[in-house]
């Protein structure tokens, strides 16, 4: 297995440990998921990165590394449902772009083709991530100045929506796009 691929390997297990310390409440457990999150999130772009310029690019890293990147943001979306930070209706709709999107990629693999992401889709997910960074963020700054902060509450109610609004209109968007260029293999 190449380096790339270890690498989008290694943010599956990170995950697990995001998971871990955002489901925790120990104090510092925000701030422990913000960082494994970041970790997490550099070493998307570094596989991608490393993969194109060491020539290294496989079918499996084509496959599993949007899986993984799905993965993380489905987990993390997830855990930030009782946290109060996303509303449910906006998770599922998140989830089940992806479930569809993977699911078409099933599709073409079962006809020996394989679907990478495209730009837009990688836009989306640039969105998806700064949008949990955002509430992260918010909750590792909770537990460093207290959840009673005002400008955290400022920007928890007043930037945070703005940010779901964008990502689920991307999310939605892309999604239908994909499905779109990619019809051939529905009819």
């Amino acid at each position: 297995m190449n380096l790339p691929n270890r690498l989008t390997v290694g943010r599956l297990i990170l995950t697990g440990f995001f998971v871990a310390f955002l489901s925790t409440s120990t104090h510092w457990g925000d701030v422990v998921a913000l960082l494994i999150f970041i970790i997490a999130s550099l070493t998307d772009w570094l596989d991608g990165y490393l993969a194109r310029r060491l020539n290294q690019m496989t079918n499996f890293g084509k496959l599993i590394d949007p899986l993984a990147d799905k993965v993380l943001v489905a987990s993390a979306l997830v855990c930030l449902i009782p946290l109060g930070a996303l509303p449910a209706w906006a998770v599922i709709v998140i989830i089940t772009r992806e479930f569809l999107i993977t699911g078409l990629r099933q599709l073409a693999a079962g006809q020996g083709q394989i679907l990478p992401a495209d730009s837009l889709g990688k836009h989306k997910t640039a969105w998806q991530f700064i949008t949990i960074l955002f509430f992260l963020i918010l909750l590792a700054a909770g537990d460093i100045f207290g959840d009673e902060s005002r400008w955290l509450k400022f920007l928890w109610v007043h930037v945070g929506p703005v940010l779901i609004g964008i990502t689920i209109v991307l999310t939605i968007y892309s999604g239908l796009a994909y499905l779109w260029k990619n019809r051939r293999l529905l009819l």
